[in-house]
């Protein structure tokens, strides 16, 4: 099998086990995630939970990732270069945020959500897609 090949079917199973996480920890329901941010309301803290078991398992990885000279699948690893907090950042965490907690979505749960036909995941992954081409455009032209 070739190197490319490998690539895909890595991403392929990978992808696969987010998107099944995702499901079995109920992500893919809004109500939960708006749940979550309901800190004076009816809380629900399952997805607390959640994010520290990603923390963990994105942490193992970044410390992994230091041991090794290159990943198993590629030549270098792609680890963020930029340490600095600027204002794009900080805007594009707050409309992030802001998207998150009024659709109830993140992208992957949102992508993951699209196959069991739920209305909001679609209207959600398509003004997600056009935020990220207005996006584009705009960097295009200012830079």
């Amino acid at each position: 099998m070739s190197h490319i090949a490998l690539q895909i079917v890595a991403a392929l199973i990978s992808g696969t086990l987010f998107g099944f996480g995702l499901s079995l920890s109920g992500m893919l329901d809004p109500a939960r995630v708006q749940g979550f941010l309901d800190v004076f309301g009816t809380w629900d803290p399952s997805l607390g939970f959640v994010l520290a078991g990603a923390v963990t398992v994105a942490f193992a990885g970044v410390s992994l990732s230091r041991l090794m000279r290159r990943p198993v699948l590629n030549y270098s690893f792609d680890m963020p270069r930029n340490r600095k907090i600027d204002a794009p950042l900080i805007i594009g965490s707050a409309i992030f945020g802001l998207g998150w907690g009024l659709g109830g979505f993140c992208p992957g749960p949102a992508i993951a959500a699209l196959p069991l036909g739920f209305s909001r995941s679609f209207g959600f992954v398509f003004a997600m897609l056009v935020g990220m081409a207005a996006h584009d455009r705009l960097l295009r032209r200012s830079t």
